[in-house]
């Protein structure tokens, strides 16, 4: 049941979930979205996709909606990923920090969180009497509770260097064992909210020091790139830096940005 998808039904949720977060679903995502949505066709007893798709589309199921862009829009993620990024933040970026105000970071697609707390480790060392914030959000709010969180199975502390480890996780003991959790007063420094990148961002967000835009940028076309981008950088305080995954690149659409070295960029 729910286990076969139509050209026809796959091109309409293909629309959906770009209308909604201007995610691009190639057809080769087709076997993805099949294995993840088959399960809610199960739980409302549906026999098509396209009995789904009406139910999304008809306007009275907000919170099936957000269901249906939490399980497409998942992404692995893990501690220090990139870490080239980190030691050029460490060392260029706050190294030539001049004093002033609170240093603040933005992870603008922070699935389940570990580059905020990556982001929180390398600041909370770097900075120790600096006021910082790092500020993580996604589309997903499923994500986003995990993240919150700041709780993970043992096995992804791989790649957080063993001071920090020592530092700034606790291992979980008895009912917990096998996993660890982000310290309180990490994880004090930190906020999350869901924030939708091909919306305008609310200023109340705040302007940004930095800006992680990493791992993102792939699953957009050249439009929604063009979007994004425009949407991000009234955040960016002047002097500020945006990351962008290595795979990725702002070729045609660095507006007001200035590249630095490869998916790194300054805005003037």
């Amino acid at each position: 049941m729910g286990s076969a998808i139509t050209n026809e039904e796959f091109a309409l949720f293909q629309r959906l979930i770009y209308k909604i977060a201007g995610i691009s679903l190639s057809d080769a995502k087709k076997v993805l979205l099949v294995g993840r949505l088959s399960k809610r066709l199960k739980h409302y007893n549906f026999d098509t996709f396209s009995q789904y798709y009406r139910l999304l589309s008809s306007g009275q199921h907000a919170e099936e909606l957000q269901v249906m862009v939490d399980l497409l829009t998942t992404n692995e993620t893990y501690f220090f990923r990139e870490p080239g990024h980190f030691t050029f933040l460490k060392n260029e970026v706050i190294r030539a920090r001049r004093s002033g105000g609170a240093f603040r970071v933005w992870s603008a697609a922070c699935s389940t969180g570990e580059e905020v707390y990556t982001l929180a480790m390398l600041l909370a060392d770097s900075l120790p009497q600096t006021p910082w914030e790092v500020v993580g959000s996604d589309i997903s709010t499923q994500v986003l509770a995990k993240a919150a969180a700041g709780h993970y199975p043992l096995e992804r502390n791989e790649g957080i260097p063993p001071e920090y480890l020592a530092k700034y996780c606790l291992k979980g003991v008895r009912s917990q064992s096998g996993t660890f959790l982000i310290t309180p007063e990490l994880k004090r420094r930190t906020r999350f909210q869901q924030v939708n990148l091909t919306l305008p961002v609310p200023a109340e967000v705040g302007e940004f020091d930095v800006i992680f835009l990493r791992n993102v940028m792939i699953y957009f076309d050249m439009d929604t790139k063009r979007k994004v981008v425009a949407n991000l950088l009234p955040r960016l305080k002047p002097g500020g830096h945006l990351f962008i995954g290595h795979s990725e690149t702002l070729n045609g659409i660095q507006q007001g940005l200035e590249l630095v070295r490869a998916t790194i960029y300054r805005k003037p």
